[in-house]
C-alpha cells in the first residue's frame, strides 16, 4: 500500500531506478506519505532512528559502509533541523544523503501552525543542491518535478560526492493510500567521463616534478584505495618523493611516513631547512595534526599543488599555487609515467626522523604511569585484524593518531567539521551493514552527548565501544590556555562524575570496565574474544592531571632530544 501523493511515488520510482535502496526514517505525521511508500514498496531496506540527529549520522555510517548514498526521512519543522550537524559533516566528508523533509505548504508558514518552520534551503551552505517540489500534481508539474529529481539525485554522487536535499510540501490527506506498484517514470542518467591531463600540462608538471629534489606527498583522510596505495609506492622508491600520512588516510605501505604530530613537533624545534619541500602535492580531507599546518606555514613550498574533483581551493598552508581537477590515481598514474629516477636524500632525512621520534615515543609510553596514552597503546595492540575502528573527536583521534596504526584496520572518524556529535552514530550505522568487528573509541563527554545512538535495535554483534573516561573534556587540558582560566573546571573540562554503566543496563549491551593496566589487559581479551557475541562497552577510568602532563611531557621530550 502506497500513497496516493503523485510526487511520492515518482520520486520513490526514481529512487529506485537509480538503485538507491537504504531509507533511515525518523517518525512523524507530516512524512507519512514517505514512509507508507518506502516502507509498503517492497523496494527499500527501511531502518528506524527515533532521533533525527542520530539518524543523520546513523545515515553516514551506511553509506560509508555501502559505499552508496542513503535517504534520510523526516517530518516537518525541527525535525530537518536536527539533520543539520550531519548534513554538514557528509558535506565536508563527501558523503551522499539525499535528505527528503516533509513541509507545511507555503501558505501555513509563518502562521502559527504546529510544526511548521521556513524550510526551504536550510541547508542552503551544506550540500550540492536543494530543491522544494511543487504541490500540483498536473501533468506539466508532475514533469518538472521529475526533472528537478533526477538533477538533484544526479548531483548527489557526480564529481565530489555529497549531501542533497528535497523539500516536499505536503497537503491534508496525509495516509490515503492506494494498493498499486510504483510507477514507470522517466530517468535522465549522467554519462561518467575520466579526466585526463593534456599533454601541454603534462608536460609543464613533469618540468616542475622533475626539477624537484624535495617532494611532500600529503594524503588526506579518505577510505582504503589498494590501487592509488600500489602507484604511491612505486612513485616513492622511483622519486625519492615523501608520503607523509595519518592512519585515516587508510595508506599502509611501510616506506610512508606517519607519526605526523610528534614528527612535526619535532621538526619544528630544530632548523628545519633540509625537511622544508620544494614542491607540495596535497589529496584527501584535511589533517588533524596542528604542528604540521604550523611547520608548513613556516616553511613554505615554492609549488603546491591539490588534487580536488570538486575544483576546490584549499590554501591551508598558505602556498597554493595549483588546483587539479581529477581523480587522485589517475594523475598520479600519469605523474609516474612521467617521473624520473631522483635522488633519495630526502626520502631517507624523512625516515630516520620518523624512526627517531617513533623510538623516543616507544620509551616515553613505556617508563609513563596509567594514563590515556599508555591506555591507547594498549588498545591499538588489541584491535584484531581486519576489523573497522572509528575514533571520536578531540582528544581520542589524537590520541590514536599518536600511537602505531593497528595492522590491516580500516580507519573512520568525523573528520569533515571534527565536532563532539555523532561519532557513536556512524560506527553504529557502519556496524549495523559491516560484517567486521568494529570499534568506536569516544571520550566519555562524547559517548553521553551521543548516547541516543544505542536507541534503536540495529546494535549489531560486531559492535565495540571503547569509552576513555577521564572525567570530562581532556581535550582542555591539552592545549594551550583554557586551563589557566579560572572558568576551566566548569565550563570548559566540564568535569563528569556519571558512568556508562547505567547506559549499557539500559540498552542491554555488555558493560566492562577497567582502572589499571591488569584490569585493561584482562578486560581488552574478555572485549575481543571470539567468545563476545553481543555488542559490548568497556570503559577506561583514567586521571585527567596525569594524563595532561603525560601528553605534554611526550611534547617537550622530542622537542628537546
Amino acid at each position: 500500500m502506497i500513497s496516493t501523493k503523485k510526487h511520492i511515488q515518482q520520486l520513490a520510482a526514481i529512487l529506485r531506478a537509480k538503485g538507491t535502496a537504504d531509507v533511515v526514517i525518523s517518525p512523524g505525521s507530516r512524512s507519512g506519505p514517505l514512509t507508507h511508500t518506502f516502507v509498503s514498496s517492497g523496494y527499500f531496506t527501511c531502518c528506524s532512528v527515533v532521533d533525527e540527529r542520530s539518524a543523520g549520522y546513523f545515515a553516514i555510517g551506511l553509506a560509508q559502509a555501502k559505499q552508496k548514498p542513503v535517504v534520510l526521512v523526516c517530518s516537518s519543522g525541527t525535525a530537518s533541523l536536527n539533520y543539520a550537524p550531519a548534513v554538514a559533516e557528509a558535506y565536508y566528508q563527501n558523503i551522499p544523503l539525499i535528505v527528503l523533509t516533509a513541509d507545511r505548504p507555503d501558505y501555513w508558514i509563518d502562521q502559527g501552525e504546529n510544526q511548521t518552520i521556513r524550510q526551504h534551503h536550510i541547508y542552503r551552505d551544506f550540500c550540492k543542491k536543494e530543491i522544494t517540489l511543487p504541490m500540483g500534481e498536473s501533468e506539466k508539474e508532475l514533469w518538472f518535478a521529475g526533472r528537478m529529481m533526477n538533477e538533484t539525485l544526479n548531483t548527489a554522487v557526480s564529481g565530489a560526492p555529497g549531501p542533497v536535499h528535497i523539500n516536499i510540501p505536503l497537503e491534508e490527506p496525509l495516509h490515503d493510500l492506494m494498493d498499486e506498484d510504483l510507477p514507470p517514470v522517466k530517468i535522465i542518467e549522467v554519462t561518467d567521463t575520466e579526466t585526463f591531463l593534456p599533454e601541454s600540462e603534462q608536460e609543464k608538471l613533469a618540468a616542475v616534478f622533475n626539477k624537484a629534489e624535495k617532494i611532500l606527498i600529503l594524503a588526506g583522510q579518505q577510505n582504503h584505495n589498494p590501487g592509488l596505495e600500489k602507484i604511491l609506492a612505486g612513485l616513492v622508491k622511483r622519486t625519492g618523493a615523501v608520503v607523509l600520512k595519518e592512519h585515516l588516510a587508510n595508506l599502509n605501505n611501510p616506506h610512508f611516513c606517519s607519526h605526523v604530530d610528534i614528527l612535526m613537533t619535532s621538526l619544528l624545534s630544530e632548523n628545519s631547512v633540509d625537511f622544508q619541500p620544494d614542491l607540495l602535492i596535497s589529496f584527501g580531507g584535511a589533517f588533524v595534526s596542528k604542528p604540521l599546518k604550523q611547520f608548513l606555514r613556516k616553511n613554505r613550498p615554492e609549488h603546491h599543488w591539490h588534487l580536488s574533483e570538486a575544483g576546490q581551493y584549499y590554501d591551508t598552508y598558505q602556498s597554493l599555487t595549483r588546483v587539479i581537477n581529477m581523480k587522485t590515481a589517475t594523475f598520479f598514474g600519469q605523474l609516474s609515467e612521467l617521473s624520473v629516477p631522483m635522488n633519495r636524500d630526502f626520502f631517507q632525512r624523512w625516515k630516520e626522523k620518523e624512526q627517531q621520534v617513533s623510538q623516543m615515543r616507544d620509551t616515553f609510553i613505556l617508563e609513563t604511569n596509567f594514563c590515556d596514552l599508555k591506555v591507547f597503546d594498549f588498545i591499538r595492540k588489541s584491535i584484531p585484524e581486519n576489523s573497522v575502528l572509528h575514533l571520536g573527536n578531540s582528544s581520542p583521534v589524537r590520541y590514536a593518531l599518536l600511537c602505531d596504526a593497528s595492522k590491516e584496520v580500516e580507519y573512520f572518524g568525523n573528520r569533515g567539521t571534527s565536532g563532539i556529535d555523532g561519532s557513536l552514530s556512524t560506527a553504529v550505522g557502519f556496524a549495523c551493514e559491516s560484517k567486521k568487528i568494529n570499534t568506536v573509541i569516544l571520550g566519555d563527554l562524547a559517548f553521553f552527548y551521543d548516547s541516543n545512538a544505542l536507541w534503536n535495535k540495529y546494535i549489531g554483534v560486531n559492535l565495540r565501544i571503547v569509552v576513555i573516561h577521564n572525567g570530562g573534556g581532556n581535550i582542555f587540558s591539552m592545549i594551550k590556555g583554557p586551563g589557566e582560566s579560572p572558568a576551566f573546571k566548569e565550563y570548559f573540562f566540564t568535569e563528569n562524575k556519571y558512568s556508562a554503566a547505567g547506559i549499557a543496563n539500559t540498552f542491554g549491551i555488555d558493560y566492562f570496565k577497567a582502572e589499571n593496566e591488569t584490569e585493561l589487559e584482562e578486560a581488552l581479551q574478555k572485549f575481543y574474544a571470539p567468545e563476545q557475541k553481543k555488542a559490548a562497552i568497556l570503559e577506561i577510568f583514567t586521571e585527567a592531571d596525569e594524563n595532561s602532563r603525560a601528553f605534554r611531557e611526550l611534547f617537550k621530550y622530542v622537542k628537546t632530544k
